[in-house]
């Protein structure tokens, strides 16, 4: 590792670093993060097609670490991002599970003595166990977990002899090209799809509209009269981030709340109930009224109170939502924000930036210490859509990362170049970048040439963190 206890050069790569990174992402000289990308099985759409499958023993960074971020996006088999107006990603989701060592089946198929291992959420069905999962907003959806905080796996001491920690991915996917009803497809609407039994064979209610139950896997929605396309193949492309772990890392618990949770606080025999049913995506928005319609006042809000078991420090927080959303939140009993996490929709057509498409969420990253969630304490989630029109299958999940502990700041001197870069506009971000880059150049070739001209065996120089 390369020097890094001189003030001056501390100093100077923090100027430089700090055009590009957030405050939360501060530089240190303790860890290095790495980085590597990965590619899922293949899967293949044709116009108005779906893709719902899970993926055994994936590609993951492998030993005891701490995960910083994770992103991803589909993509073609050239590596070109794909738009959601042509594959809409309805969601994706990673779960951590130990698997044999001596096992290495069908990646399809799911594992014998498959041992999950949840996050610390409170759903007790199997679902939202979750540690990564998004939906259209991944591109440009913020994930990283700021220092010195992480997502612990790979512990030797919690895995079970013969077994070692394996992750799972599923990849929910619709190909919209040449639908009758874009909104429709990508909401699961029951009648384009012209289903009425779900993938297990069960018939659906008569007032089941849309959802997960009808745009299962294969399950084909309606097209154009005539339209033709081709099948293409498709990836998932995710980037995993890193760092090996220490005990300078103070670990994170993940939490994940769904707005139709039907649990109840309070129930006659015992007082608090612990016992909570996610739907996870059986959330219909009615459309509301002409008279609501011309007032613009048609918001459809749902609510429902949540009790932590176990609390902590916030240090990251995410609503996910459809297409209709308009923002979520957590509040405590008394009305108070904790977190707010508003929806971004794209303006043309280019990967990243698709009209009518939410195509990132808003992010929570309060000053460690400053978000105290007590023990036992009861949140508000409060998720809100837009009910101009008639919303099938949406979601309201709010995902948050508590810490039990508050670390200490790490020492830095990144705070002026930040304090500067907030006040810019983005002429003032080029113009500072060519300035400080210029002076790195200079910096480095200043010296190399006295480490040329010295038998003194110089360390490299390293920015540690990015």
């Amino acid at each position: 590792m390369g020097n890094c206890s001189q003030p001056w050069l501390i100093l100077l790569v923090n100027l430089f670093m700090g055009l590009s990174i957030q405050y939360s992402q501060a530089f240190s000289c303790q860890k290095m993060i790495k980085s590597a990308v990965f590619l899922s099985p293949k899967f293949v759409l044709g116009p108005g097609s779906v893709e719902n499958k899970f993926y055994y023993n994936i590609d993951f960074p492998r030993g005891h670490k701490a995960l910083k971020s994770f992103h991803a996006e589909i993509i073609d088999e050239t590596g070109n991002p794909v738009p959601l107006h042509e594959t809409y990603l309805h969601h994706w989701v990673v779960d951590r599970y130990y698997g044999r060592v001596d096992y290495h089946g069908n990646s399809d198929v799911r594992e014998p003595d498959y041992k999950p291992v949840r996050n610390d959420g409170i759903c007790q069905r199997d679902v939202l166990g979750q540690y990564f999962g998004l939906g259209s907003e991944t591109r440009g959806t913020e994930t990283y977990i700021p220092d010195p905080y992480g997502i612990e796996i790979g512990n030797p001491a919690e895995i079970p002899e013969g077994y070692e920690d394996r992750w799972m991915l599923n990849v929910h996917a619709i190909d919209t090209r040449g639908v009758e009803d874009k909104l429709g497809c990508t909401e699961c609407r029951c009648d384009l799809y012209n289903i009425t039994v779900d993938e297990y064979g069960q018939t659906l209610s008569p007032d089941y509209a849309g959802g997960l139950r009808c745009c299962y896997d294969h399950t084909q929605c309606r097209l154009r009269h005539g339209f033709e396309g081709a099948s293409r193949s498709l990836y998932l492309k995710y980037t995993v981030k890193w760092v090996d772990w220490d005990s300078s890392i103070v670990p994170v618990k993940i939490y994940i709340f769904d707005v139709t949770d039907t649990w109840k606080k309070f129930d006659d025999s015992t007082g608090l109930s612990t016992e909570h049913d996610c739907q996870v995506n059986e959330y219909e928005v009615e459309p509301c009224s002409a008279t609501n319609l011309a007032n613009d006042e048609c918001i459809h809000t749902k609510r429902i109170s949540v009790t932590m078991t176990t609390g902590g420090n916030l240090i990251y927080g995410v609503a996910h939502q459809h297409s209709g959303g308009i923002g979520s939140a957590l509040y405590r009993e008394d009305g108070k924000a904790i977190c707010a996490s508003i929806p971004a929709y794209g303006n043309g057509t280019e990967a990243g930036n698709e009209a009518a498409y939410i195509v990132g969420m808003s992010t929570c990253y309060p000053q460690p210490g400053s978000v105290k969630i007590a023990d036992g304490e009861t949140l508000i989630l409060e998720s809100n859509y837009s009910s101009t029109q008639h919303h099938t299958g949406v979601m309201g999940l709010f995902y948050i990362l508590v810490a039990e502990q508050v670390a200490k700041p790490i020492p830095h001197t990144s705070s002026l170049p930040i304090q500067m870069l907030n006040n810019m506009n983005g002429a003032g971000y080029v113009w500072t970048a060519v300035v400080w880059v210029g002076v790195l150049a200079v910096f480095l070739a200043v010296w190399n040439r006295r480490r040329n001209k010295s038998n003194v065996e110089y360390q490299p120089l390293m920015i540690c963190c990015f």
